[in-house]
């Protein structure tokens, strides 16, 4: 069983899996203030909550795009489980082809999605993975990474409302029945909801113009359910498109 890691600005996405599946998938506030011990104590609940045994977990795979946590993560699952974790970085094989201007800048987080969507859904292909920031990547259609977009994620763009205005009220992310507002509340649901579907659709179209053919395409994240339901464009959305990825990289390096 292998225990994966995926830290992110704002969330710490944990989960088991093997070679059947998934077996569970929780989020913890990402914290660079929390110590190794700290970090123990959530892992050591969220094992127990779902009954897994610590000595059936044979390695631990992580992708992180927050480098202050890294040290402490490491000290944790020492502390915890004996063993080094895995990190997705420079050196690690992935088997897929980065043909960006600098490949040892690709996220690591993007990388993973990579290499789970190729695996689930083929090439070409667009990811897109809605976190604090949301990405869009592609692969051709020769299975080459070659970069893509990223733009403020929704909750980036709710917290830049409230905090950059006198009167603005933070909301639910849940789409409005129409585009027009006839509220402030209802008019900045349509903003931030229907304004990101609309990016996307629109990325979608101009990434497919530039590579002259259509992809299909998987959307992954905290935050995908709440847009892609009103994206115009035939989206798959994979909650645990990160987590499958790492059992692949983990699986790929292990020996």
């Amino acid at each position: 069983m292998l225990l994966a890691l995926d830290v992110g600005n704002t969330n710490i996405v944990a989960g088991c899996i093997d070679d059947n599946g998934i077996l569970f998938s929780e989020r913890i506030k990402t914290d660079t203030s929390k110590t190794d011990l700290e970090y123990v104590v959530l892992f050591d609940a969220i094992l127990d909550l779902h009954g897994v045994d610590k000595s059936d977990i044979e390695g631990i795979a992580v992708s992180s795009v927050v480098p202050p946590v890294n040290s402490v993560l490491t000290a944790a699952i020492r502390k915890m489980l004996g063993k080094t974790p895995l990190f997705v970085g420079p050196g690690i094989k992935t088997g897929i082809n980065i043909a960006i201007d600098d490949p040892s800048s690709a996220g690591s987080d993007l990388i993973v999605d990579a290499v789970a969507g190729l695996n689930d859904y083929g090439a070409p292909l667009i990811m897109i993975d809605m976190g604090t920031a949301t990405t869009v990547t592609v692969l051709d259609k020769n299975k080459n990474f070659i970069g893509g977009a990223i733009m403020p994620g929704v909750g980036a763009t709710m917290d830049s409302l409230v905090n950059k205005t006198s009167q603005l009220p933070r909301i639910a992310l849940e789409a409005p029945e129409k585009p027009v507002g006839r509220n402030t509340v209802d008019s900045m649901k349509s903003g931030i909801i229907f304004g990101q579907a609309s990016a996307l659709d629109g990325m979608i179209d101009r990434i497919w113009e530039e590579l002259g053919y259509e992809t299909a395409i998987v959307a992954t994240g905290g935050l995908a359910s709440s847009i892609i339901s009103d994206c115009r464009h035939d989206i798959t959305v994979d909650d645990n498109l990160i987590l499958k990825g790492l059992k692949i990289i983990y699986d790929k390096n292990k020996n």
